[in-house]
């Protein structure tokens, strides 16, 4: 079996530079954006959130020379060629965008709303004012994930035909106040980046089968475990697993993606969502069948990860988008509402129960 071949999961960085203006300074912001910016060496010109302290805090771990009191005050004060990172709750996203100017240049923290009627009137913002606009799918701009991507456009695993995302994890919900309360969340919040993956792989879905339930020790959030099917044809099979209430030590905790092919597979650890947010180390394995011997699996070790390497990777490809270096805008605000397409019909189909067994 071949165990030289190219791993490649180099990302596209931007000629020009672009300064940085950032809304919102909640725990994603802290934990990934400005580390993945600060890594990669760009400007971060100022900051904007409605809790001054919480702005002036990141301003001085990171370095920000410009702590705004209002967006107004932003928006007038900013560079023309500023990039608008925008890391708010879902139901603040659409007022942001409002307030922009024409023409922007921005990045949206996922979901794009709430629902799919607050998508709607999002994208309607966004082809009105004609931004340039991103939806931050980071997941996308894993290493691990480009180099599956690579792999695949390079026939390795032949043809592609069975993907899982598996989340058996203790996640500490506590870190996001904002979520607790909230009518949707698991889907809407976390599978939504893997309902995007799918998409990443497949395109888009025909249907979905979907049900996503509460926690009997978290009951004030809206579901903490999801299991979502999206159907294609007959051969395709695309499944995510989620459960966030796995609090029985590290062993039995799973944090992967496999892709299978007709030649081939790959399985990575996304070792992030295991005892988060410290996390484990991430993994990456590959096995491509031969004539000749039985199948092994090779593991390469890849010098970057989720955070805050993955961070660095959206905003890269936004930036080399807007400068006119690479065609394409992988995370484009069209396909971003086409996941949320996906997520609103895995809500339906949730709230619309199984097929009743007639006993």
């Amino acid at each position: 079996m071949p165990s030289n071949i190219n791993i490649d999961y180099s990302i596209q960085m931007p000629k020009k530079i672009f300064p940085i203006a950032i809304i919102g300074a909640g725990g994603i912001v802290h934990d990934a954006h400005l580390p993945a910016y600060r890594k990669a060496g760009w400007e971060v010109f100022g900051i904007f959130d409605p809790n001054t302290e919480k702005a002036s805090s990141l301003a001085t771990q990171f370095s920000i020379q410009h702590v705004f009191n209002s967006l107004s005050e932003m928006i007038t004060r900013v560079p023309a060629n500023i990039i608008y990172d925008i890391a708010v709750p879902a139901s603040a996203l659409q007022k942001v965008l409002e307030a922009l100017p024409q023409n922007a240049i921005v990045l949206m923290q996922k979901p794009m709303g709430e629902n799919i009627q607050q998508a709607d009137e999002i994208m309607k913002v966004c082809r009105s004012k004609n931004f340039i606009a991103a939806m931050n799918f980071q997941m996308r701009f894993i290493a691990a994930v480009i180099a599956a991507k690579n792999m695949i456009a390079a026939g390795h695993l032949g043809d592609l035909h069975d993907m899982e995302i598996r989340m058996n994890i203790y996640h500490p919900w506590h870190l996001w106040e904002f979520l607790f309360g909230i009518p949707r969340m698991e889907m809407l919040y976390h599978s939504i980046h893997y309902m995007d993956l799918l998409r990443y792989f497949f395109g888009d879905p025909r249907k979905v089968y979907a049900k996503t339930l509460k926690h009997p020790k978290m009951m004030q959030m809206a579901s903490t475990k999801s299991v979502i099917l999206l159907e294609y044809d007959d051969i395709i099979k695309a499944h995510i697993n989620t459960n966030h209430g796995h609090e029985f030590g590290l062993k039995y905790q799973d944090s992967f993606i496999k892709w299978e092919g007709t030649k081939g597979a790959i399985k990575t650890t996304l070792g992030l969502n295991i005892n988060y947010p410290h996390g484990v180390e991430d993994t990456f394995e590959y096995s491509l069948l031969s004539a000749d011997e039985e199948p092994q699996w090779i593991s390469k070790k890849l010098d970057a990860s989720w955070f805050p390497d993955a961070f660095i990777g959206s905003m890269a490809n936004l930036m080399c988008f807007a400068e006119g270096s690479s065609p394409v805008l992988i995370n484009n605000a069209e396909s971003a509402y086409k996941t949320m397409q996906v997520v609103e019909a895995a809500y339906e189909s949730s709230d619309g129960g199984g097929t009743k067994v007639d006993y």
